[in-house]
């Protein structure tokens, strides 16, 4: 008898906790999920990113006019499309996504 017990809690717990990852692995899918603004806001960082990730100890006067003009047009856009329009949280998180997808890359 004593052991059908401990049968039975050991199965609800394996449920219990199987039920909880699933439950997680949903709600984070669901947080990953941009919308297309945010998608554009994304790929604005990335490049301005990856401009400044060139010239990592340059002040902007000092950069190649090319690249200086492209930053100051993504920089332009990062602030019309982006800062002026989406919440802070979805500005954050789309900054740390940046720069976690910078340092794991390198």
């Amino acid at each position: 008898m004593a052991s059908i017990l401990f049968l039975a809690i050991g199965i609800a717990i394996a449920s219990a906790l199987l039920g909880s990852m699933a439950f997680s692995f949903l709600t984070l899918e669901n947080k990953s999920v941009l919308t297309p603004l945010e998608k554009r806001c994304q790929e604005i960082a990335n490049e301005g990113y990856r401009i400044h990730s060139i010239y990592p100890d340059s002040n902007p006067d000092e950069l190649p006019e090319n690249d200086f003009n492209r930053l100051m047009y993504l920089d332009d856009l990062w602030i019309k499309e982006c800062v002026s329009v989406l919440p802070a949280d979805s500005i954050f998180n789309i900054v740390n996504n940046v720069k976690r997808e910078y340092s794991y890359g390198e």
